[in-house]
């Protein structure tokens, strides 16, 4: 046990007192120490029930035969986040999470980890310590939140808030419905209901195998989430006792196979950023093309919010990940999980409830998966696309650029009826050097959506979009403009050409003519120049190499 080297020894006397000072009995000394990280806080929705989890988490290792030590990893909510300066911080405070995790999970030298997470950069920043760590390790992710409810219709937070500010806008809903609306779009504890971020980022976990299976969709305000949580925690002494360790279950077969689900699923497009940079730390190369490829032979199976009907605990009372995992079944390799089971093993067991909500393979909703890279000389490197969140009318389309430097320019032109139909907003400088920070534009999509807008005009940026995201929205386009990608020169009027089916993302301006543009082009000043964030511009790398840090 790596716990030996602060519990063994003439020379751990003083380690022990101060083991002692905590309060641990001298009976429990010998056994597995085991750290869990808990990111309870509570002003995250997805987290404030976490400290009943912990309960469970804390009864299950003491069954399993080990003993726990909590500490704390901080959270932002990307909803609350959002729209303004917090969200510079999102995507970089992913970095910091790994960073914290690695660093006590070393300095006390724990045998294994249980990782509590749920919402958006906290669970790939879990993901990507385990994999850097390589100690036996388990994630519960908290689960999502109950669908809200008003007079008669089921409420999710970005259709039923972030859009009512363009419904608002357009004279479709009053004041009374507004306000309505913001006490009972979001019920309780839980992820947002929808096949958002934090959601696709717990079903790509279990996909993964690191959580166990039912994780992902099982509800936060349910006891069936408890019972998760003490198995988890009986679990990881399971795992230390067997040394199975992330790098072990976490390799390319398995990340195909999440991969996969995500396509399956219609998932966010920041698992574009995320899951390279997983695979990064577990040691996996995994370059960007691989989920184009996926995607154009893994059909879409779930409708799930945002641009279609279910919600998340539709999908879990259709049979969960695990009854995704049985539609797959044909596509997947059979990896290991930290259940102890192997996916063809969850698969089999589990069972199709619903056959709307999980379709089978020969009745998709699209032939092709949720995600589509796009390449062209507007997007050298990548860009990345929702496309089953796309109307068939959008699929290819030509229009005129409307040029931002910033996501606030763009949102208060959309506001002030600037944008029209056959437009394509352009918002630069907002990648993860330029922003810094690569912020989600959640705002001015949702905006163009709930104003009846999104049938006839585009959005492209160098940042990122929300999981809550729907419509023609191209973003992670790389080179980003601060690094002087084509982005930078594009100009009011210019015509830009999107062709999802054929993977394009053309600026209509000759070669010639960016080159020129691009040669007089000047490095604008950072708009950040203190703090963590500058720090993290200097060093973090292309959208395209998944946002990482050296």
């Amino acid at each position: 046990m790596r716990s030996k080297t602060i519990k063994e020894g003439l020379e751990r006397v003083p380690h022990r007192a101060l083991l002692y000072a905590t309060g641990i009995p001298s009976s429990e000394i010998e056994k597995p120490f085991i750290g869990v990280a808990t990111s309870f806080t509570d002003i995250i929705p997805g987290h404030i029930g976490m400290r009943d989890l912990e309960r469970f988490i804390e009864k299950g290792i003491h069954t399993g035969g080990g003993y726990p030590f909590f500490f704390g990893i901080p959270g932002i909510c990307d909803g609350i986040a959002m729209g303004h300066r917090g969200m510079h911080y999102s995507l970089p405070s992913r970095e910091l999470i790994a960073d914290m995790v690695e660093t006590i999970a070393e300095a006390h030298q724990f045998d294994g980890l249980v990782l509590l997470t749920n919402c958006d950069k906290i669970t790939p920043g879990m993901l990507m310590a385990a994999g850097r760590l390589d100690i036996p390790t388990i994630i519960v992710t908290a689960g999502p939140m109950h669908s809200g409810h008003l007079r008669g219709k089921r409420l999710s937070l970005v259709n039923d808030t972030f859009e009512a500010i363009g419904k608002y806008k357009k004279g479709l809903i009053d004041d009374k419905e507004l306000k309505q609306l913001e006490l009972c779009a979001c019920p309780g504890a839980g992820s947002c209901q929808g096949m958002y971020t934090a959601n696709t980022m717990a079903c790509v976990t279990e996909a993964l195998g690191m959580s166990l299976p039912y994780c992902a969709t099982a509800l936060a305000i349910d006891s069936e989430k408890r019972r998760l949580a003490f198995e988890s925690g009986r679990r990881i002494v399971e795992l230390i006792k067997k040394n199975i360790t992330p790098r072990k279950i976490m390799t390319r077969k398995a990340f195909e196979n999440a991969i996969r689900v995500d396509m399956a699923l219609g998932g966010s497009t920041n698992t574009v950023l995320h899951i390279p940079a997983i695979a990064k730390e577990a040691g996996v190369k995994l370059p960007l093309e691989v989920f184009d490829e996926l995607s154009r032979t893994t059909p879409h199976l779930a409708d799930m919010l945002p641009a279609g009907r279910y919600y998340l605990e539709d999908l879990h009372h259709a049979g969960g990940i695990p009854a995704v995992l049985k539609r797959l079944r044909s596509l997947l390799h059979n990896t290991s999980t930290v259940s102890g089971k192997k996916t063809h093993k969850i698969a089999d067991e589990a069972e199709v409830v619903d056959p709307e909500v999980i379709r089978p393979l020969d009745n998709p909703h699209h032939k092709e998966g949720g995600i589509a890279i796009l390449k062209g000389n507007l997007a050298p490197d990548g860009a990345v696309v929702k496309q089953t969140a796309v109307s068939e009318k959008m699929m290819k389309f030509e229009g005129v650029a409307k040029v931002f430097d910033s996501e606030e320019e763009a949102m208060k032109a959309i506001l002030h009826g600037k944008i029209k139909a056959g437009d394509v907003v352009v918002i630069r400088y907002e990648g993860p050097k330029g922003g810094p920070g690569m912020r989600e534009m959640l705002s001015p999509t949702a905006t163009i959506a709930g104003m009846g807008l999104s049938e006839s005009v585009a959005l492209i940026t160098d940042g990122r979009f929300s999981g809550g995201t729907r419509g023609p929205c191209i973003g992670h386009i790389s080179p980003e403009a601060m690094e002087g990608g084509p982005i930078a020169v594009v100009k009011n009027g210019d015509r830009i050409r999107i062709d999802i089916p054929a993977r394009k993302l053309e600026l209509l301006v000759s070669e010639g003519e960016i080159k020129k543009r691009l040669k007089k082009w000047k490095r604008p000043e950072p708009k950040i120049k203190k703090g963590y964030l500058s720090r993290y511009a200097t060093v973090v790398s292309s959208a395209a190499q998944g946002a990482v840090m050296p």
